[in-house]
């Protein structure tokens, strides 16, 4: 069975499924998950400008709401890919993976 290649953010997986994206490996400790709550026209193109971030564990034993370690909310998408690359480094390192 043929690997599925994603497209990499500082050499984590970045996958998008409508208004989600997730940023990380499921195989580590931690993943983030990012919720685009809204949307406005910028130069005749949508851009988010409001994202939910949020560090979860992906523990398969935890109930989803259980497994969010932190959560904020960024203006943009630049700012909440910005918080969420330190967020999953920082927890990556702590859980030594």
């Amino acid at each position: 069975m043929a690997e599925t290649k994603f497209f990499q953010y500082k050499g984590k997986p970045l996958v998008r499924c409508g208004n989600v994206i997730y940023y990380g490996d499921m195989k580590d400790k931690y993943v983030i998950k990012m919720t685009i709550k809204s949307k406005q026209e910028s130069a005749g193109m949508e851009v988010a400008d409001k994202v939910t971030v949020q560090l979860m564990s992906t523990e398969p034993n935890i109930r989803p709401k259980n497994a969010i370690v932190k959560s904020s909310e960024k203006p943009n998408l630049y700012l909440a890919m910005d918080i969420a690359s330190v967020w999953l480094q920082k927890a990556l390192k702590e859980a030594g993976a």
